[in-house]
């Protein structure tokens, strides 16, 4: 038998990455069927790369957030709208209005801190690695708080190792 691993023909990654972001649209998309109603003290953290196709945030944010930007979804948000392959929200920062579309390959990681639930998607876009970011600090009521667990549990990290 060999240490070496086979390169697999089938794109396993690709696949569950893909599934893993419908996971997101899902639960999105009941948030919006709900008319933007959020159960219980569920609220989201959503990561994204600022610079991904198909985003679309206001210059202002894309100054201030080149890379990747975290926001939230919690008391202040309004216009939930969620399509196949992306969400658009209305959100507030610094009671400046905006709007914000953000295609689900564009996420990098979706936590709901209430119950201790988070998803950590590879980058889909090409040569974009992380960078150390500040939180989005979009308005609430009680502020950002870290979207990280301490221990890290149900915390789903996706990552095959792909050969390039």
């Amino acid at each position: 038998m060999t240490d070496h691993t086979p390169d697999s023909l089938i794109p396993y990654d690709e696949i569950v990455q893909e599934a893993l972001r419908a996971v997101v649209g899902r639960v999105l998309g009941q948030v919006a069927d709900s008319g933007g109603y959020l159960p219980g003290s569920h609220h989201f953290y959503i990561t994204f790369k600022t610079g991904a196709p198909g985003v679309d945030i206001p210059q202002h944010l894309h100054a201030r957030f080149p890379d990747e930007m975290t926001i939230v979804l919690q008391n202040k948000f309004w216009d939930l709208t969620v399509a196949h392959d992306h969400f658009s929200v209305g959100l507030s920062f610094n009671q400046i209005p905006s709007k914000l579309t953000i295609p689900f390959s564009a996420i990098t990681a979706f936590v709901d801190p209430a119950v201790d639930f988070g998803l950590q998607f590879q980058a889909s876009v090409p040569d974009l690695d992380p960078e150390p970011h500040d939180e989005a600090e979009n308005d609430s009521p009680d502020g950002a708080h870290s979207a990280t667990s301490e221990d890290g549990s149900n915390v789903v990290t996706v990552d095959f190792g792909r050969k390039k």
